[in-house]
């Protein structure tokens, strides 16, 4: 193992497939040759049954055997047909065996050197024998007199040393054939061993392997999701961080991202344009895209979309955020409070008392920031969210109220991200000396209902449907972060086993319900993913 891996790739290569093309040049030479063999015999073979049946059907020969002497007749025949048939030997015989023709003139009248009871029995014999002149591949059939009577036989044949030299002409354009084939796949496996050396950019497997363990591991390591996708649109990698936000389950790679992703998703990846954080609703998860093309040697080879969950990147501000509001809301009331004393200050000391007592009574009237936003609302971050939205709505010059008649004592990033989305919704619909109401319940069996009000221009009965869906927006100009945060109330809504509807609303605007099924996520439905706790968002409004 330590010498193949001293040994370069490059000449790995090129030995495997020398010796790949060494032994199929032999494996063809070798059939070749055989085959070449078979052939040559074969059309021996067909040539002596031609001939020996040919001088077995002979009349002249056959006439012969009445003869007191036959192989004075026979024999100048034979060797005529021997000579012109080109085979080493044609011998007729009698019924005993006793030859009548012979290449070898002393041999005529001598008993055959091999058995003959084949073709006397009237049958044809067909193999490789040794007679007197040599090991020989030979045809012997028999010679039929009056009255279908074996009368003799025929033996043709032809030397194996002749069939060898025969085979043996053959041999060098064999080899000569043999030889270019060699020379053309040595060339070949050194144009395939610097093709693949430069299609890997001359790296050693050891060094490819350490490149793949180490992007595996700098991909699978980062926080940031990364879905890579090749030049035909099918998913090519997804690192750990991407599964765990789109919560993505068994065997994705090499699938069409139509049927990994969602299509808002999916729309982002097939653009033909680079988009840089943009904003996508995935699952109940707000992600931060950025899409680049991927290229190589100046081509295109797929493309690469980073994640970033916008939720989790927001999760430590936004209890600093609502602590802001509040402070910034009790500078502006103390700032208020004090100008409030200066007056009261002045009133005294101009001598109106009366006037004094007036002017506290009428701005003791005035909305405060209390401790609470509804003396039932219990839940610390619903309620420190209710103030913070009131303190913003009195910033804008928007009225709003939560009804007395409100309790809450369930906390939970779900029912903050559902009341910031709706509230701030119904904020921006109505707009400045506009009026938003909010009811939240809690009944005994954990169910939770939420209703707001607002005196905006309401929701037209063609949008009610469609503004849940991610993307849509109907405010003036959209952008980076319009069109989800009803879709990520609806599908919150939807994975609480709960549901969301949108109605005209007694002020004159729209009202929002949510219905919460109990305290926790409910249990996923066939088909549906579940695409994991929702994290808090921050600001992430839907215009109507």
């Amino acid at each position: 193992m330590r010498m193949r891996r001293s040994v370069s790739l490059r000449v790995q290569l090129l030995a495997l497939q020398l010796a790949i093309v060494l032994v199929t040049v032999v494996s063809a030479g070798g059939l070749a040759a055989y085959l070449q063999a078979r052939q040559i015999r074969d059309s021996y073979l067909t040539r002596m049954i031609a001939v020996a049946e040919s001088v077995a059907r002979l009349p002249s020969v056959l006439e012969a055997y009445d003869d007191t002497d036959p192989s004075a007749t026979i024999q100048p025949l034979a060797e005529l047909i021997r000579e012109a048939s080109d085979v080493t030997y044609v011998v007729v015989t009698d019924d005993t065996g006793i030859r009548y023709s012979h290449p070898d003139p002393d041999r005529i009248g001598e008993l055959v050197s091999t058995d003959p009871s084949v073709p006397l029995s009237g049958r044809m014999y067909v193999g490789t024998q040794t007679g007197t002149l040599g090991e020989s591949w030979r045809v012997k059939v028999p010679v039929f007199g009056p009255g279908d009577e074996v009368i003799g036989t025929v033996s043709v044949g032809i030397l194996e040393s002749e069939l060898q030299a025969d085979l043996l002409d053959d041999i060098p354009a064999l080899l000569a054939w043999l030889a270019g084939a060699a020379v053309l796949g040595t060339l070949g496996a050194a144009w395939v061993t610097r093709t693949v050396r430069r299609r890997i950019f001359k790296l050693e497997p050891d060094e490819i392997g350490t490149l793949l363990e180490t992007r595996d591991a700098m991909l699978h390591g980062i926080r940031e999701g990364v879905v890579a996708l090749d030049a035909g649109g099918n998913v090519a990698l997804v690192n750990d961080e991407a599964r765990r936000l789109l919560d993505l389950r068994g065997e994705v790679t090499g699938r069409p991202v139509g049927d990994v992703l969602e299509p808002t998703l999916a729309a982002v990846a097939t653009a033909d344009a680079e988009i840089s954080d943009q904003l996508v609703l995935a699952g109940v998860r707000v992600l931060v895209v950025n899409r680049r093309a991927a290229t190589s040697d100046g081509r295109p080879v797929g493309v690469v979309l980073t994640l970033r969950d916008r939720t989790e990147l927001h999760d430590a501000l936004r209890e600093l955020d609502g602590a802001r509001s509040l402070t910034e809301a009790l500078r502006a009331q103390a700032h208020e409070f004090s100008n409030h004393l200066h007056v009261v200050s002045g009133l005294l000391e101009l001598g109106r008392s009366d006037d004094a007592v007036s002017f506290i009574d009428r701005v003791g009237r005035g909305g405060t920031i209390t401790r609470t936003a509804a003396d039932g609302v219990t839940a610390p971050a619903v309620s420190a969210l209710l103030l913070a939205k009131a303190a913003g709505c009195r910033e804008r010059g928007i009225t709003f109220r939560v009804d007395p008649a409100s309790r809450l004592d369930d906390d939970g990033d779900d029912l903050v991200t559902i009341l910031g989305n709706l509230v701030d919704n119904a904020a921006d619909a109505t707009g400045h000396g506009g009026t938003v109401e909010l009811l939240v319940d809690q009944d005994d069996d954990g169910t939770i209902r939420v209703l707001v009000d607002d005196d905006g221009p309401g929701v037209p009965i063609d949008r009610r449907e469609r503004i849940f869906v991610a993307g849509f927006t109907s405010k003036a100009a959209p952008g980076s972060g319009r069109g989800i945060g009803l879709a990520l109330v609806h599908r919150i809504v939807e994975r609480r086993d709960g549901h969301v509807a949108v109605r005209d609303s007694g002020l004159g605007g729209a009202e929002f319900e949510v219905v919460l099924r109990g305290a926790g996520p409910r249990t996923e439905a066939a088909g549906t993913a579940s695409p994991g706790p929702a994290g808090p968002t921050a600001n992430l409004t839907e215009g109507r």
